[in-house]
Protein backbone atom coordinates (compact mmCIF):
# COMPACT_ATOMS: atom_id res chain seq x y z
CA UNK A 1 0.00 0.00 0.00
CA UNK A 2 1.54 3.32 -1.09
CA UNK A 3 1.27 6.13 1.46
CA UNK A 4 3.55 8.54 -0.41
CA UNK A 5 2.07 11.88 -1.47
CA UNK A 6 1.69 12.74 -5.12
CA UNK A 7 3.46 15.76 -6.59
CA UNK A 8 0.25 17.82 -6.39
CA UNK A 9 -0.28 16.84 -2.75
CA UNK A 10 3.31 17.78 -1.92
CA UNK A 11 2.71 21.17 -3.55
CA UNK A 12 -0.49 21.65 -1.55
CA UNK A 13 1.36 20.79 1.65
CA UNK A 14 4.09 23.29 0.75
CA UNK A 15 1.50 26.02 0.19
CA UNK A 16 0.08 25.57 3.70
CA UNK A 17 3.53 25.36 5.25
CA UNK A 18 4.51 28.61 3.54
CA UNK A 19 1.35 30.27 4.83
CA UNK A 20 2.20 29.14 8.36
CA UNK A 21 5.82 30.31 8.07
CA UNK A 22 4.75 33.74 6.81
CA UNK A 23 1.86 34.39 9.19
CA UNK A 24 2.34 32.41 12.42
CA UNK A 25 4.35 32.25 15.59
CA UNK A 26 3.34 32.05 19.26
CA UNK A 27 2.79 35.78 19.70
CA UNK A 28 0.92 36.23 16.42
CA UNK A 29 -1.42 33.41 17.35
CA UNK A 30 -2.24 35.10 20.64
CA UNK A 31 -2.86 38.37 18.82
CA UNK A 32 -5.19 36.74 16.27
CA UNK A 33 -7.33 35.27 19.05
CA UNK A 34 -8.04 38.80 20.31
CA UNK A 35 -9.39 39.99 16.95
CA UNK A 36 -13.14 40.00 16.13
CA UNK A 37 -14.31 36.45 15.67
CA UNK A 38 -11.13 35.10 17.27
CA UNK A 39 -8.97 34.98 14.13
CA UNK A 40 -7.28 37.19 11.55
CA UNK A 41 -9.52 38.55 8.79
CA UNK A 42 -6.43 39.18 6.69
CA UNK A 43 -5.33 35.57 7.05
CA UNK A 44 -8.84 34.43 6.10
CA UNK A 45 -8.55 36.31 2.83
CA UNK A 46 -5.17 34.74 2.12
CA UNK A 47 -6.52 31.25 2.80
CA UNK A 48 -9.35 31.90 0.34
CA UNK A 49 -6.94 33.19 -2.32
CA UNK A 50 -4.81 30.07 -1.91
CA UNK A 51 -7.90 27.89 -2.46
CA UNK A 52 -7.62 26.22 0.93
CA UNK A 53 -11.28 26.92 1.74
CA UNK A 54 -12.30 25.06 -1.43
CA UNK A 55 -10.29 21.82 -1.28
CA UNK A 56 -13.14 19.22 -1.34
CA UNK A 57 -15.66 21.22 -3.38
CA UNK A 58 -16.58 20.40 -6.98
CA UNK A 59 -14.76 22.32 -9.68
CA UNK A 60 -18.13 23.52 -11.03
CA UNK A 61 -18.58 25.40 -7.75
CA UNK A 62 -15.14 26.95 -7.97
CA UNK A 63 -13.55 24.31 -5.76
CA UNK A 64 -10.41 22.24 -6.26
CA UNK A 65 -12.23 18.90 -6.49
CA UNK A 66 -9.61 17.12 -4.36
CA UNK A 67 -9.97 13.92 -2.36
CA UNK A 68 -9.69 12.92 1.29
CA UNK A 69 -5.90 12.62 1.09
CA UNK A 70 -5.57 16.27 0.07
CA UNK A 71 -7.96 17.31 2.84
CA UNK A 72 -5.89 15.41 5.40
CA UNK A 73 -2.64 16.91 4.08
CA UNK A 74 -4.04 20.43 4.44
CA UNK A 75 -5.31 19.92 7.98
CA UNK A 76 -2.16 18.19 9.19
CA UNK A 77 -0.20 21.22 8.01
CA UNK A 78 -2.70 23.64 9.57
CA UNK A 79 -2.42 21.65 12.81
CA UNK A 80 1.38 21.83 12.80
CA UNK A 81 1.06 25.58 12.50
CA UNK A 82 -1.67 25.69 15.18
CA UNK A 83 -3.67 27.93 12.87
CA UNK A 84 -6.68 29.58 14.54
CA UNK A 85 -8.68 30.43 11.41
CA UNK A 86 -11.78 28.14 11.45
CA UNK A 87 -11.26 26.61 8.01
CA UNK A 88 -13.35 23.54 8.77
CA UNK A 89 -16.09 24.96 10.96
CA UNK A 90 -16.69 28.20 9.03
CA UNK A 91 -16.03 27.16 5.44
CA UNK A 92 -15.57 23.53 4.45
CA UNK A 93 -18.14 21.80 6.70
CA UNK A 94 -21.03 24.29 6.37
CA UNK A 95 -20.10 24.99 2.74
CA UNK A 96 -20.54 21.33 1.83
CA UNK A 97 -23.92 21.30 3.54
CA UNK A 98 -24.98 24.37 1.57
CA UNK A 99 -23.65 22.99 -1.72
CA UNK A 100 -25.64 19.77 -1.31
CA UNK A 101 -28.70 21.19 0.44
CA UNK A 102 -29.61 24.43 -1.32
CA UNK A 103 -30.57 25.15 -4.92
CA UNK A 104 -30.85 27.99 -7.40
CA UNK A 105 -29.56 31.51 -6.87
CA UNK A 106 -29.55 31.11 -3.09
CA UNK A 107 -27.12 28.20 -3.38
CA UNK A 108 -24.85 30.09 -5.76
CA UNK A 109 -24.77 33.19 -3.54
CA UNK A 110 -23.88 31.38 -0.35
CA UNK A 111 -21.53 28.72 -1.72
CA UNK A 112 -19.65 31.25 -3.83
CA UNK A 113 -19.45 33.57 -0.84
CA UNK A 114 -18.06 30.85 1.41
CA UNK A 115 -15.40 29.69 -1.07
CA UNK A 116 -14.29 33.26 -1.76
CA UNK A 117 -13.99 34.01 1.95
CA UNK A 118 -16.62 36.74 1.76
CA UNK A 119 -19.14 34.82 3.87
CA UNK A 120 -18.76 32.59 6.89
CA UNK A 121 -21.33 30.11 8.13
CA UNK A 122 -21.45 28.14 11.39
CA UNK A 123 -23.34 24.98 12.32
CA UNK A 124 -25.76 25.05 15.24
CA UNK A 125 -27.39 21.67 15.67
CA UNK A 126 -27.80 18.68 17.98
CA UNK A 127 -24.49 17.01 18.81
CA UNK A 128 -23.85 14.00 21.01
CA UNK A 129 -23.66 14.56 24.76
CA UNK A 130 -23.51 18.37 24.63
CA UNK A 131 -27.09 19.48 25.15
CA UNK A 132 -29.64 19.42 27.93
CA UNK A 133 -33.21 18.39 27.16
CA UNK A 134 -34.43 21.99 26.97
CA UNK A 135 -31.62 23.17 24.69
CA UNK A 136 -33.32 22.55 21.39
CA UNK A 137 -34.95 24.35 18.47
CA UNK A 138 -38.50 23.65 17.37
CA UNK A 139 -39.60 24.33 13.82
CA UNK A 140 -43.26 25.13 13.18
CA UNK A 141 -44.57 25.04 9.62
CA UNK A 142 -45.66 28.39 8.22
CA UNK A 143 -47.30 29.39 4.97
CA UNK A 144 -44.06 30.43 3.31
CA UNK A 145 -41.55 28.32 5.26
CA UNK A 146 -41.03 27.74 8.99
CA UNK A 147 -40.80 29.59 12.28
CA UNK A 148 -37.99 28.66 14.70
CA UNK A 149 -38.10 28.91 18.50
CA UNK A 150 -35.65 27.67 21.11
CA UNK A 151 -31.91 27.73 21.64
CA UNK A 152 -28.63 26.28 20.54
CA UNK A 153 -25.79 26.93 23.01
CA UNK A 154 -23.01 25.80 20.66
CA UNK A 155 -22.33 27.33 17.26
CA UNK A 156 -18.60 26.71 16.89
CA UNK A 157 -16.83 29.66 15.25
CA UNK A 158 -20.18 31.43 15.31
CA UNK A 159 -18.78 34.79 16.35
CA UNK A 160 -19.04 37.29 13.48
CA UNK A 161 -20.62 34.61 11.24
CA UNK A 162 -22.86 35.73 8.37
CA UNK A 163 -25.26 32.84 8.79
CA UNK A 164 -26.01 29.64 10.65
CA UNK A 165 -27.11 26.16 9.61
CA UNK A 166 -29.58 25.39 12.37
CA UNK A 167 -30.72 21.89 13.23
CA UNK A 168 -34.29 21.65 14.49
CA UNK A 169 -35.64 19.03 16.88
CA UNK A 170 -37.24 17.08 14.01
CA UNK A 171 -33.89 16.72 12.21
CA UNK A 172 -34.53 19.40 9.59
CA UNK A 173 -31.82 21.93 8.73
CA UNK A 174 -32.30 25.62 7.95
CA UNK A 175 -30.00 28.38 6.74
CA UNK A 176 -30.60 31.37 9.02
CA UNK A 177 -28.84 34.69 8.24
CA UNK A 178 -27.15 36.26 11.25
CA UNK A 179 -29.29 39.37 10.91
CA UNK A 180 -32.61 37.48 10.94
CA UNK A 181 -35.31 39.12 13.06
CA UNK A 182 -35.76 37.36 16.39
CA UNK A 183 -32.26 35.80 16.46
CA UNK A 184 -30.07 36.72 19.42
CA UNK A 185 -26.35 35.86 19.28
CA UNK A 186 -24.04 35.78 22.30
CA UNK A 187 -20.33 35.15 21.75
CA UNK A 188 -18.09 33.30 24.20
CA UNK A 189 -14.78 31.46 24.14
CA UNK A 190 -13.81 27.82 24.26
CA UNK A 191 -10.89 26.42 26.27
CA UNK A 192 -8.42 27.12 23.45
CA UNK A 193 -9.44 30.77 23.19
CA UNK A 194 -11.36 30.39 19.93
CA UNK A 195 -14.77 32.01 19.62
CA UNK A 196 -18.14 30.30 19.56
CA UNK A 197 -21.69 31.53 19.99
CA UNK A 198 -24.97 30.62 21.64
CA UNK A 199 -28.16 31.31 19.73
CA UNK A 200 -31.67 32.18 20.93
CA UNK A 201 -34.57 31.92 18.48
CA UNK A 202 -37.77 33.86 19.12
CA UNK A 203 -40.23 33.41 16.26
CA UNK A 204 -37.48 33.49 13.64
CA UNK A 205 -39.14 33.24 10.22
CA UNK A 206 -37.22 31.13 7.67
CA UNK A 207 -38.29 31.05 3.98
CA UNK A 208 -38.98 27.66 2.44
CA UNK A 209 -35.97 28.05 0.11
CA UNK A 210 -33.69 28.19 3.17
CA UNK A 211 -34.52 24.64 4.22
CA UNK A 212 -31.67 22.30 3.30
CA UNK A 213 -32.76 19.25 1.34
CA UNK A 214 -29.90 16.84 1.83
CA UNK A 215 -29.84 13.04 1.59
CA UNK A 216 -28.78 11.17 4.76
CA UNK A 217 -25.96 9.36 2.98
CA UNK A 218 -24.58 12.67 1.69
CA UNK A 219 -24.73 14.21 5.16
CA UNK A 220 -22.95 11.13 6.55
CA UNK A 221 -20.11 11.54 4.04
CA UNK A 222 -19.75 15.22 4.88
CA UNK A 223 -19.50 14.36 8.57
CA UNK A 224 -16.92 11.68 7.79
CA UNK A 225 -14.77 14.23 5.95
CA UNK A 226 -15.13 16.60 8.93
CA UNK A 227 -14.03 13.83 11.31
CA UNK A 228 -11.01 13.15 9.10
CA UNK A 229 -10.11 16.85 9.08
CA UNK A 230 -10.30 17.05 12.88
CA UNK A 231 -8.23 13.89 13.33
CA UNK A 232 -5.66 15.21 10.86
CA UNK A 233 -5.44 18.57 12.61
CA UNK A 234 -4.95 16.78 15.92
CA UNK A 235 -2.16 14.70 14.40
CA UNK A 236 -0.48 17.85 13.09
CA UNK A 237 -0.61 19.49 16.52
CA UNK A 238 0.83 16.37 18.13
CA UNK A 239 3.68 16.40 15.58
CA UNK A 240 4.48 20.04 16.37
CA UNK A 241 4.38 19.53 20.15
CA UNK A 242 6.56 16.44 19.97
CA UNK A 243 9.19 18.12 17.77
CA UNK A 244 9.32 21.23 19.97
CA UNK A 245 9.69 19.14 23.11
CA UNK A 246 12.41 17.02 21.53
CA UNK A 247 14.36 20.16 20.71
CA UNK A 248 13.87 21.43 24.25
CA UNK A 249 15.14 18.17 25.77
CA UNK A 250 18.29 18.41 23.66
CA UNK A 251 19.13 21.91 24.91
CA UNK A 252 17.78 22.16 28.48
CA UNK A 253 20.39 21.17 31.07
CA UNK A 254 19.92 19.88 34.58
CA UNK A 255 22.60 18.57 36.94
CA UNK A 256 25.20 19.49 34.34
CA UNK A 257 23.77 17.45 31.45
CA UNK A 258 21.02 17.60 28.85
CA UNK A 259 17.79 16.28 30.35
CA UNK A 260 17.16 14.38 27.13
CA UNK A 261 20.03 12.06 28.09
CA UNK A 262 18.21 10.79 31.17
CA UNK A 263 17.02 7.25 30.54
CA UNK A 264 13.62 7.78 32.14
CA UNK A 265 12.96 10.72 29.80
CA UNK A 266 14.11 8.71 26.78
CA UNK A 267 11.75 5.85 27.65
CA UNK A 268 8.78 8.21 27.96
CA UNK A 269 9.57 9.95 24.67
CA UNK A 270 9.99 6.60 22.90
CA UNK A 271 6.57 5.47 24.09
CA UNK A 272 5.01 8.75 22.97
CA UNK A 273 6.71 8.48 19.58
CA UNK A 274 5.19 5.01 19.14
CA UNK A 275 1.75 6.42 19.97
CA UNK A 276 2.27 9.28 17.53
CA UNK A 277 3.14 6.85 14.74
CA UNK A 278 0.06 4.77 15.57
CA UNK A 279 -2.04 7.91 15.11
CA UNK A 280 -0.36 8.60 11.76
CA UNK A 281 -0.92 5.02 10.60
CA UNK A 282 -4.62 5.20 11.50
CA UNK A 283 -5.09 8.43 9.53
CA UNK A 284 -3.29 6.93 6.52
CA UNK A 285 -5.41 3.79 6.76
CA UNK A 286 -8.52 5.96 6.68
CA UNK A 287 -7.57 8.05 3.66
CA UNK A 288 -6.62 5.06 1.52
CA UNK A 289 -10.03 3.55 2.33
CA UNK A 290 -11.84 6.42 0.61
CA UNK A 291 -14.34 5.08 -1.87
CA UNK A 292 -14.82 1.82 0.05
CA UNK A 293 -17.24 0.71 2.74
CA UNK A 294 -14.44 1.03 5.29
CA UNK A 295 -13.85 4.77 4.86
CA UNK A 296 -16.27 6.01 7.54
CA UNK A 297 -15.41 3.27 10.04
CA UNK A 298 -11.65 3.74 9.64
CA UNK A 299 -12.02 7.51 9.90
CA UNK A 300 -14.00 7.36 13.14
CA UNK A 301 -11.60 4.77 14.50
CA UNK A 302 -8.69 7.14 13.84
CA UNK A 303 -10.60 10.04 15.36
CA UNK A 304 -11.43 8.07 18.52
CA UNK A 305 -7.82 6.95 19.04
CA UNK A 306 -6.36 10.40 18.41
CA UNK A 307 -8.93 12.16 20.60
CA UNK A 308 -7.95 9.96 23.54
CA UNK A 309 -4.18 9.74 23.09
CA UNK A 310 -3.56 13.31 21.98
CA UNK A 311 -4.39 14.55 25.48
CA UNK A 312 -1.98 12.03 27.02
CA UNK A 313 0.75 13.27 24.71
CA UNK A 314 -0.13 16.87 25.55
CA UNK A 315 0.09 16.21 29.28
CA UNK A 316 3.50 14.57 28.86
CA UNK A 317 4.84 17.44 26.72
CA UNK A 318 3.73 19.93 29.38
CA UNK A 319 5.46 17.93 32.11
CA UNK A 320 8.68 17.83 30.07
CA UNK A 321 8.66 21.64 29.99
CA UNK A 322 7.73 22.07 33.63
CA UNK A 323 5.34 24.75 34.88
CA UNK A 324 5.82 27.05 31.89
CA UNK A 325 4.50 24.32 29.59
CA UNK A 326 0.88 25.08 30.45
CA UNK A 327 1.13 28.82 29.75
CA UNK A 328 0.29 30.63 26.53
CA UNK A 329 3.90 31.80 26.37
CA UNK A 330 4.77 28.52 24.65
CA UNK A 331 3.08 26.76 21.76
CA UNK A 332 2.97 23.65 23.98
CA UNK A 333 0.27 25.16 26.16
CA UNK A 334 -1.60 26.58 23.16
CA UNK A 335 -1.49 23.26 21.34
CA UNK A 336 -2.73 21.28 24.33
CA UNK A 337 -5.74 23.56 24.75
CA UNK A 338 -6.59 23.09 21.08
CA UNK A 339 -6.30 19.31 21.45
CA UNK A 340 -8.67 19.52 24.41
CA UNK A 341 -11.33 21.16 22.24
CA UNK A 342 -10.75 18.85 19.26
CA UNK A 343 -11.03 15.78 21.46
CA UNK A 344 -14.44 16.85 22.82
CA UNK A 345 -16.10 18.33 19.72
CA UNK A 346 -18.55 17.40 18.29
CA UNK A 347 -18.73 14.40 20.62
CA UNK A 348 -16.59 12.91 23.41
CA UNK A 349 -13.96 10.33 22.41
CA UNK A 350 -15.88 7.43 23.98
CA UNK A 351 -18.96 8.27 21.91
CA UNK A 352 -16.85 8.01 18.74
CA UNK A 353 -15.29 4.79 20.05
CA UNK A 354 -18.76 3.34 20.66
CA UNK A 355 -19.70 4.25 17.08
CA UNK A 356 -16.57 2.50 15.80
CA UNK A 357 -17.17 -0.59 17.97
CA UNK A 358 -20.76 -0.85 16.75
CA UNK A 359 -19.56 -0.75 13.14
CA UNK A 360 -17.18 -3.63 13.85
Amino acid sequence: MNFELTEDEEMLKAVVERFVADHYDVEKRRKYLKEPGGFSGGNWGVLAELGLLAVPFAEDDGGLGLDATALSVVFQALGRGMVVEPVLESAILPGLYLAHGLSGDLREQWVTGVLSGERRVALARQDAGLYQDDQTVRAKDAEDGAVLNGQRPFAIAGGEADGFIVGAEDGSLYLVPADAAGLEIREWRLADGTHTASLEFADVAVPAAHRLDIAPEVAARIETLAALARASEGLGIMDAMFDETLGYLRTREQFGTQIGKFQAIQHRMAALYATLEQCRALVETAIVAEGTDRFADDTYGARAFIAQHSLTLGHEMIQMHGGMGITDELSIGQGHKRLLVLSRWPEPPLATLDRYAAAL
